[in-house]
């Protein structure tokens, strides 16, 4: 039977950080984390699509299509790039946790730069949500404030020994273990 192996993401605006876990569910183990590109580096504006401008949302329709489109591409070929690296060779990924600021409707928030900001959350963790899916890779999506009751049902520890054991399973992996790093980490362990 090949190694299992999951993934964790942290969606933020244009990207998401992503931490690959292996092993058992009892003792994780961290084989990498990536800067996952769900926006064009070459089309600033598809990093926050739905705003025209600091302070303002984007109201041509037409031009927020188009910017989705781009994104929608970008998220399918930065999650194949993520599955073609050699780690994933003879291993299997069947499950992703995706860990995102809210899941508010946007059509519910009457502050239009907010409402934005809504709009954008749920594009960026819905494209790569269908990216992983198109994968064969089903998602469970935790909002972060959620997140420690989430863990402690799925883990079965309490959330300091959970943030203890995430820091030291961070410890594996050079470069940096910040609050995004870790998210994503608890999220992989949550659906391994």
């Amino acid at each position: 039977m090949p190694e299992r192996l999951t993934l964790g993401f942290r969606v933020k605006s244009g990207f998401a950080i992503a931490v690959v876990l292996s092993g058992p569910k009892s003792s994780p183990q961290a084989l990498a984390r990536r800067v996952v590109s769900l926006s064009d580096a070459t089309v600033e504006s598809t990093r926050q699509p739905y705003h025209d401008g600091f302070g303002t949302a984007q109201e041509d329709l037409k031009e927020i299509a188009r910017l989705t489109a781009i994104i929608k591409r970008c998220a399918r070929q930065s999650v194949k790039e993520l599955l073609a690296d050699p780690m994933f060779d003879g291993r299997s990924c069947r499950k992703a946790g995706v860990v995102v600021g809210s899941v508010i409707d946007p059509a519910k928030v009457g502050n239009p730069h907010i409402r934005a900001h809504a709009s954008e959350g749920r594009l960026f963790r819905t494209v790569l949500a269908d990216a992983l899916d198109d994968e064969g890779i089903a998602c469970t999506v935790v909002v972060e404030k959620t997140l420690g009751a989430e863990a402690r049902k799925a883990i079965g520890k309490p959330p300091g020994q959970i943030a203890k054991d995430i820091a030291g399973i961070g410890r594996a992996l050079d470069g940096p273990w910040r609050a995004e790093e870790k998210s994503a980490a608890t999220a992989a362990w949550m659906v391994l």
